[in-house]
């Protein structure tokens, strides 16, 4: 990435009670968000900000190891992931505490774990959706060789 500044638009569209469409100028599909079932007047099954907010930090864990594994010659099978973030009430209101990242990755040469393991480390450090966040990020990486 270069040091020239970017700029992502997105836009929000009121529906209906606690639920809105967001949508970017991008093109990018629709997303229908809602205030967490947790919440008076929240909607289940409807992604809410929280849910967005994990996943932001999820996403870009991927798209970064992704980049670095590249760089590094660094060659994998498989990537998945789970993340759970925590909300809670804290003196300045609720907030998303922590963020836990489960990366699994699956290598081709399972000799290759610990280098496999610091890349993963060092993608989490260079995410810059973690970076812009106050929330702890904890992360639990797992290597493993093909099944």
């Amino acid at each position: 990435m270069s040091d020239e500044k970017h700029v992502y638009k997105t836009s929000l569209r009121w529906e209906a009670q606690h639920r809105g469409t967001l949508s970017s100028a991008d093109g990018l599909p629709e997303v229908s968000v809602a205030t967490p079932p947790q919440f008076p007047g929240g909607q289940p099954g409807i992604w809410s900000p929280e849910h967005l907010f994990v996943a932001s930090a999820e996403a870009c864990l991927m798209t970064t190891f992704i980049e670095i594994a590249a760089n590094s010659k660094l060659e994998f099978l498989e990537y998945r992931s789970e993340a759970e973030g925590t909300l809670e009430k804290t003196d300045q209101g609720f907030m998303i505490t922590g963020i836990t990242l489960r990366p699994r990755v699956v290598i081709k040469d399972p000799a290759l774990r610990d280098r496999a393991l610091r890349i993963i480390e060092k993608a989490e450090k260079a995410c810059l959706v973690s970076k812009s966040m106050k929330t702890a990020i904890t992360l639990q990486a797992e290597v493993v060789g093909p099944a």
